[in-house]
């Protein structure tokens, strides 16, 4: 075999080329779960192991292992996922299916949130890392039962916010109520019946 073929063979087993941002994206995604593990010992060796790629790729799409750990926090704050997973629900379930569905969603959002400030520690508490929050789809969902609600949906929407957020963060509370739960809550509140008026 010559060595011209020897390197077309090569060549042609080699990944595909893919755009930066899709190389940057694919990276972030493969860093997430060691960060989760491994907080900021994590090695630039493994997460080049775990994306499949060569450690010197890492530094071709980001300039140094804080550029890339500071795009994993955005990556991981980013609402959009949110937002489609609200969006996506079917709304033509009942108002407490659609609810629990979306409280669901924005659960997971902060034990996600939460797992990795918690594996990154003082660094992801940074000012300019706030998580932004989440509110147009599940305005559009509730508006989709505004007849039923006593408030406005950017209201209704602000307050099971607030209510999911304060029944599921660890430091909030000891044990983190079920979405079937919140929602019981958020239509039914902690009084049986209505006062006599």
């Amino acid at each position: 075999m010559s060595v011209t073929t020897a390197v077309a063979g090569r060549a042609h087993k080699r990944a595909a080329a893919m755009a930066p941002d899709d190389r940057r994206a694919m990276i972030v995604q493969a860093t997430l779960p060691l960060l989760l593990d491994a907080g900021e010992m994590v090695t630039t060796r493994q997460i080049a192991d775990a994306a499949g790629i060569a450690e010197g790729t890492i530094f071709r799409a980001f300039a140094d292992k804080e550029s890339l750990i500071a795009a994993v926090i955005d990556a991981a704050l980013d609402v959009e996922p949110l937002e489609q997973a609200i969006a996506a629900v079917d709304r033509t379930q009942p108002l407490e299916a659609v609810l629990e569905a979306a409280v669901k969603a924005m659960q997971q959002r902060v034990v996600d949130i939460w797992r990795l400030y918690s594996a990154l520690g003082p660094r992801s508490h940074h000012p300019g890392h706030r998580p932004p929050t989440a509110l147009a789809a599940l305005v559009s969902l509730l508006d989709a039962y505004r007849p039923r609600l006593r408030v406005e949906p950017e209201d209704a929407a602000r307050l099971l916010r607030a209510l999911t957020l304060a029944m599921t963060h660890p430091m909030l509370v000891d044990e983190p109520l079920g979405p079937a739960a919140i929602v019981d809550l958020f239509l039914h509140g902690v009084v049986a019946g209505r006062p006599p008026c």
